[in-house]
C-alpha cells in the first residue's frame, strides 16, 4: 500500500490544519439528526412521524440553502457567508429547546437554509489548496474524516440526551457550531487557488451558470444522489433487519462495522495509482447492496454481507465531489459544491422512504433490493448517456480559470473536437474517469442509532452531508 501520496498531500501548506478543523467542526453537525429526533419524540411527546417531519424540514431547507450559500461565497467571499450562517446557527439553537412543535417545524426549515456549510467549504478549500493531480488523495482523506465524525457525533448526542437533557444537548450543539463558524472565519481557508487569484483581468469575467451547468455536471450530481439513496436505504434496512431478529442492541455495532469498511475502502481508493470511474463505483455499490437482504434471520452474516458495498461508500461519494471540483471554474465552485450537496440531500430524502415502502410490503431484505435496483437503473442510464452524443467525462484541468463567454465557447469547441478525435482511436471512458484523481464526500455509513425507529432512522454519514 502506497502511503507517500497521502504524506505529500498532508505536507501541502494549510491542508493538515484544514483536515483537523473539518473533523472537529463536523461532529456537532452529525449529532443534529438523532438529537432533533429524540427531542421531538421525548421532550415534546410527539410521535416518530412528527419527528420525521422535523427532519424532513431540515433536509429540504438544507437542499435549498446549499446553492444559495455557495453563490454567496462565489460573489462576496467566504467570511460574509460565515457571518450570516454562524449568526443564524446561534439564534436557532439558542431558542430551539423552547419552541413549540409548529414553531420548531418552521425553524428547522429556516435553520437548514442558513446552516453552516462546513462540508462544502472544506471541499471547496481542498480544491484550492491541492493541485489537480493530488485531489483524489485529498478527497479520500476528507471522506475518511467524515466517517470518523459520523462515528463520534450520534453516540455522543445519545449519551448527552440520556445523561443530561435535550435542552443541554441542543445548546451544546449550537455552541460547537458557533465555535466552528468562528474558527473558519479566523482561519479563512482559501477558496481559490493562487493561479486563479493572479489570472489576468481579462479572464476575470463572471462565468455564467449555463457555462458550467452542463449535462456532465448534472450526470455527476445524479450519481451523487443515487449514492446517498442507496446508503440511506441500507441504513434503514440494517435497522429493520436487526429489529425483526430481536437484536436491536447490535444496531450500533453493525453500523460501526459498516463505517470501518467505508474507511478502509476510502484509504485504499486514495492509494490506488489510477482513479476508478464514478459510474463503476456507483454500479458496484448498487450491485453489492441488492443481495444483502438474503441473509434473512441470520443476522450475524450482516457483518460479512455489508463488506463489499461498505468498502465502496467513501470512494463513491468522494469521487463525485472531486469531479465537481474539476468540471466547474473556480469562480463558480461554491455554488457548484452547493448543488452537489443538495444532490446528496435529495438522495437521502428518497432512499429512506423507498426502502421503507419496500420493507412494509415485504420484508427488511426488500429494502436493500429496492435501493440497489434503483441504483443499478440510474447506473444504466448514466452508461447510456456516456455513449450518447454528449460526452460526460470531465477533462482534467488544474484549477480551471474563469473565461469570458467568447473564450469559453471557443475553448469548449476545441475540447469537443479533441475529444471526438480521441474517441475514434480509443474506447470512450466511463463517467468520472480522470487522469489521476477522484474523491470526497459527504457520506458516512455510521449514522443511525438503535434508539431511532425504522420510520425515521437517520441515513449514514451522508445524512448530515445533507446539511451541507
Amino acid at each position: 500500500m502506497r502511503l507517500d501520496p497521502y504524506r505529500h498531500v498532508l505536507a501541502l501548506p494549510g491542508v493538515r490544519s484544514l483536515m483537523v478543523l473539518a473533523l472537529l467542526a463536523r461532529i456537532p453537525i452529525t449529532a443534529i439528526g438523532v438529537t432533533m429526533t429524540l427531542h421531538v419524540a421525548q421532550d415534546l411527546h410527539r410521535g416518530w412521524g412528527a419527528a420525521g417531519l422535523v427532519g424532513a424540514a431540515l433536509t429540504v431547507g438544507t437542499a435549498v440553502g446549499g446553492p444559495l450559500n455557495g453563490r454567496l461565497v462565489d460573489r462576496k467571499g467566504l467570511r460574509p457567508m460565515l457571518i450570516v450562517t454562524t449568526a443564524c446557527e446561534a439564534l436557532f439553537w439558542a431558542v430551539a429547546p423552547t419552541l413549540s412543535y409548529p414553531a420548531l417545524l418552521v425553524g428547522a426549515f429556516v435553520a437548514g437554509v442558513f446552516s453552516l456549510p462546513v462540508f462544502s467549504v472544506v471541499r471547496q478549500s481542498l480544491a484550492a489548496l491541492v493541485p489537480t493531480e493530488q485531489r483524489r488523495q485529498a478527497y479520500a482523506l476528507d471522506s475518511m474524516s467524515v466517517e470518523l465524525s459520523f462515528m463520534a457525533g450520534p453516540p455522543v448526542a445519545v449519551l448527552l440526551m440520556s445523561t443530561l437533557s435535550g435542552q443541554v444537548t441542543m445548546w451544546t450543539i449550537g455552541g460547537c457550531l458557533v465555535l466552528a463558524g468562528i474558527a473558519l472565519f479566523l482561519t479563512n481557508p482559501p477558496i481559490h487557488a493562487p493561479a486563479d487569484l493572479t489570472a489576468p483581468a481579462d479572464d476575470a469575467t463572471p462565468v455564467r451558470r449555463r457555462d458550467w451547468l452542463t449535462p456532465r455536471f448534472v450526470a455527476v450530481c445524479a450519481a451523487a444522489a443515487a449514492t446517498t439513496m442507496v446508503l440511506a436505504g441500507t441504513d434503514l434496512g440494517i435497522i429493520a433487519m436487526l429489529r425483526e431478529a430481536g437484536k436491536v442492541q447490535l444496531v450500533g455495532g453493525v453500523l460501526a462495522a459498516w463505517g470501518v469498511y467505508s474507511l478502509i475502502g476510502g484509504f485504499v481508493y486514495g492509494a490506488l495509482t489510477r482513479a476508478v470511474p464514478l459510474v463503476a463505483l456507483i454500479g458496484g455499490l448498487s450491485l453489492f447492496t441488492l443481495p444483502i437482504g438474503v441473509v434473512g434471520d441470520r443476522w450475524w452474516l450482516l457483518f460479512i454481507a455489508l463488506l463489499p458495498a461498505g468498502a465502496l461508500c467513501a470512494p463513491t461519494l468522494s469521487a463525485s465531489a472531486d469531479l465537481v471540483s474539476r468540471l466547474v471554474p473556480s469562480s463558480a465552485r461554491g455554488e457548484a459544491m452547493g448543488w452537489h450537496g443538495s444532490s446528496l440531500t435529495v438522495g437521502l430524502a428518497i432512499g429512506s422512504p423507498l426502502a421503507g415502502w419496500a420493507i412494509d410490503r415485504g420484508s427488511p431484505g426488500w429494502g436493500f433490493a429496492a435501493v440497489g435496483a434503483v441504483g443499478l437503473l440510474i447506473t444504466a442510464v448514466l452508461l447510456v448517456l456516456r455513449r450518447g452524443s454528449t460526452p460526460l467525462d470531465p477533462t482534467p484541468a488544474a484549477s480551471t480559470p474563469t473565461l469570458p463567454p467568447a473564450t469559453a465557447s471557443a475553448t469548449a469547441a476545441s475540447a469537443a473536437t479533441a475529444a471526438a478525435a480521441t474517441a475514434s482511436s480509443s474506447a470512450p471512458a466511463a463517467i468520472g474517469t480522470t487522469t489521476a484523481t477522484s474523491p470526497p464526500v459527504a457520506h458516512s455509513p455510521a449514522g443511525g442509532l438503535s434508539v431511532v425507529p425504522p420510520s425515521v432512522a437517520l441515513p449514514p454519514a451522508a445524512a448530515l452531508t445533507s446539511t451541507e
